[in-house]
């Protein structure tokens, strides 16, 4: 065979070759591949809580695929807005818009600015501006509208302000405190989101400053339908009873034994009113048009708003409880069975409840949480009933006036709302959890009301990525370079040919 003969020979096996490396190389990067999601970005959505006493915003995220329609919600931020509720605003609605910037902006702060857009923003106003819509709807209307105007000018997606009802109140509260506790969805050891097979279902108690609801699963079916709240969450379907008692809150149930006494008490203000819930020794003074200012209390024929009143202490706790048991009535249920109180519907109580807002900061002041036998909690209000006022000045150093003076009530107002109002007893009490926040969280509505609206805000559908094992990609990225050599020599070999053929 000739030199020409070798050469070419020689370049068609390194041809060859190469063409041989491509086709492995492409066989491997078509073989076995596997495609998988890239890791979802985060959506981000906020609520104010806009309560009788005060206004907090409330900051969640959530990964942007969803489970079952429904989002993973997590809290990121918490900010309470500086001054009283906005149902205080009524006279001056741009102050309540105004007061709720400085929270806007924290949250500015805390989203990336590539998500402000379409970040949501929902103001859901409670108890306190349901009341003031009883008195003023104008007001309320102009304070309404005005916290939506300021929230609009900021680079967030606003969704609107209202007023929720006390049924979503006390629904989405239940919804929070489920979900916090993991009734309805849990983190598997596999690695992944499921819902539990036998996940616990509790009912909420919510007792704010105007009204208090009472939320939970009842084992038989609910007869009057407008106290059914229905969900779909995480692909499941729940029912529930839920009811709102609107002047039941702690500072109008307060409002409430004061009117009482006045009332009782006749025209002749100018001796001051014995209050029994008041420890002894202490004494508050009032006007008229102070003492009536809520819908919650009726004015008497005879009522000057500028008429001063003066409240002198007791600390008679068997007056006190049946001072308190005069603000509901216990004989209005056609059925002892299925009757809260004032008439009201509600199933018997069943399962296990966790109850917030004023049940934990009263119980939590009396050192009886998060569980406590209830003979032992009838004592320790009792006691503390008794106690000088000047005593407990001395006690309690650090405590607001007006907190401290109303423990003695609020402590009968829970016990006589639970076990006369909600028909617990000495059994069923063992199973109330008197807590603030579950799993490090803040228990409320907003948690419940932004896990229901991830149902209705899209999920962004997760960018698809293709991939192999690191050992096959190796291996094809081996054939690809070994093919490329041999034609790298290939076209060496035929260069060198070629000028040695020009040569001869």
């Amino acid at each position: 065979m000739g030199k020409l003969a070798v050469k070419q020979a020689a370049v068609g096996v390194l041809v060859a070759g190469a063409a041989c490396m491509g086709v492995i190389a492409l066989i491997l990067t078509l073989v076995r591949v596997r495609s998988m999601d890239l890791p979802v970005g985060t959506q981000y959505g906020m609520v104010f809580d806009a309560g009788s006493t005060h206004t907090a915003l409330f900051l969640y995220q959530w990964p942007e695929g969803k489970e079952n329609n429904t989002g993973v919600v997590s809290q990121v931020l918490v900010c309470d807005v500086e001054g009283p509720g906005i149902s205080s605003y009524a006279s001056d609605p741009p102050g309540a818009g105004q007061s709720l910037k400085a929270c806007l902006d924290k949250a500015k702060a805390s989203i990336p600015a590539e998500r402000h857009r379409d970040s949501p923003v929902y103001l859901g106003a409670t108890a306190g501006m349901r009341l003031l819509q009883i008195q003023n709807s104008i007001q309320c209307r102009g304070a309404i509208v005005t916290c939506g105007e300021t929230d609009s000018h900021d680079p967030f997606d606003f969704r609107g302000a209202r007023i929720i009802s006390g049924q979503e109140e006390g629904a989405y509260g239940w919804i929070t405190i489920n979900y916090l506790l993991e009734g309805f969805i849990q983190y598997s050891f596999e690695g992944r989101w499921k819902h539990p097979k036998n996940g616990k279902i509790l009912g909420a108690l919510d007792l704010g400053g105007a009204s208090t609801q009472i939320t939970f699963t009842p084992k038989d079916p609910i007869l009057d339908k407008s106290t059914e709240a229905r969900f779909r969450l995480y692909g499941y379907n729940y029912g529930i009873y839920t009811h709102s008692y609107l002047c039941y809150g702690k500072e109008q149930a307060m409002k409430q034994l004061q009117a009482q006494l006045v009332k009782a008490k006749g025209s002749d203000l100018s001796q001051p009113v014995t209050h029994p819930c008041y420890n002894s020794g202490y004494n508050l003074s009032l006007t008229m048009g102070e003492l009536f200012d809520s819908p919650c209390v009726t004015k008497p024929s005879d009522f000057n708003a500028v008429t001063p009143v003066t409240f002198r202490g007791s600390g008679s706790p068997m007056e006190c409880q049946d001072l308190v048991k005069t603000i509901f009535n216990l004989t209005g249920c056609p059925s002892a069975s299925s009757c809260g109180f004032n008439g009201i519907y509600q199933p018997p109580i069943s399962g296990q409840f966790f109850a917030f807002s004023s049940y934990f900061y009263t119980f939590s002041f009396l050192k009886l949480t998060p569980q406590a036998p209830l003979a032992q909690v009838q004592r320790t209000v009792e006691e503390f009933c008794r106690k000088k006022w000047t005593l407990l000045k001395a006690e309690y150093p650090g405590e607001k006036e007006r907190f401290l003076r109303d423990y003695c009530a609020t402590g009968y107002y829970i016990t006589t709302l639970l076990l006369d109002g909600f028909k617990f007893d000495n059994q069923s009490w063992s199973n109330i959890v008197f807590q603030k926040q579950a799993a490090d969280t803040d228990i409320g509505w907003t948690l419940g009301y932004m896990l229901n609206l991830t149902n209705l805000i899209p999920s962004e559908r997760p960018q698809a990525a293709v991939g192999q094992s690191p050992e096959q990609w190796a291996a094809a990225v081996f054939f690809i370079v070994f093919g490329v050599f041999l034609c790298l020599v290939a076209i060496i070999m035929q260069i060198f040919w070629s000028r040695t053929t020009d040569i001869v």
